[in-house]
């Protein structure tokens, strides 16, 4: 009886965890360097897990050295992995279009190159109209000095970012860049959004 029991509460925990896997959706934003973005989505709540990689070109499975040449095409990106239930796509945005310069073409502060473009690669016809709306009254109130630049464009095949680039500021916080770039961006996310954080 008590071996029934148990099988059945390991079933129970299953299902309810496929159900809660099949809730979560995707987003992917490049929006610069992928480290600050790592960093500042994972901060969030809601956000189940956030990857490192490269979208957007025209080569399989590029390597880091090859995407920096910005001659394959590719972006650097995060795929962010949430739960819709306790943070939504428009919210993500909010944090997207907050957390860095959306109208300087293929350049973020330093990084300059078609691999550092302002993007969003949207995963459903949802998720190109809420961009893309967004976009037009960020533009039409001019919330920016300039013209938003970023490309709105349907998701391409996702490569992940070597397993260095991963987590790459809680591992390496301590760094100069880390100190000098991602810092300040996280310092900002806690001002502006800070009802959204994970406590």
């Amino acid at each position: 009886m008590k071996n029934l029991s148990i099988m059945i509460l390991v079933l129970l925990s299953s299902i309810t965890a496929n159900a809660q896997s099949k809730n979560l959706q995707k987003a992917t934003f490049g929006m610069g360097c992928f480290w600050c973005s790592e960093a500042l989505f994972q901060r969030l709540n809601g956000v189940a897990s956030v990857r490192s990689g490269y979208e957007g070109g025209h080569i399989a499975n590029p390597s880091y050295e090859e995407v920096c040449t910005g001659s394959t095409g590719h972006a650097e990106v995060i795929e962010v992995t949430y739960d819709p239930s306790k943070i939504k796509y428009d919210e993500l945005l909010q944090v997207f279009w907050k957390s860095h310069d959306p109208t300087t073409l293929n350049r973020q502060g330093a990084d300059i190159g078609t691999q550092y473009r302002s993007v969003i690669f949207y995963h459903n016809d949802e998720q190109r109209k809420i961009a893309e709306n967004y976009k037009k009254e960020l533009n039409d109130a001019k919330a920016f000095s300039k013209p938003i630049v970023t490309e709105i464009t349907k998701a391409t095949p996702f490569y992940v970012a070597e397993n260095y680039h991963q987590d790459y500021f809680n591992k390496n916080g301590s760094e100069p860049y880390c100190r000098l770039v991602i810092l300040p961006k996280m310092e900002k996310l806690e001002k502006l959004f800070k009802a959204k954080l994970k406590h």
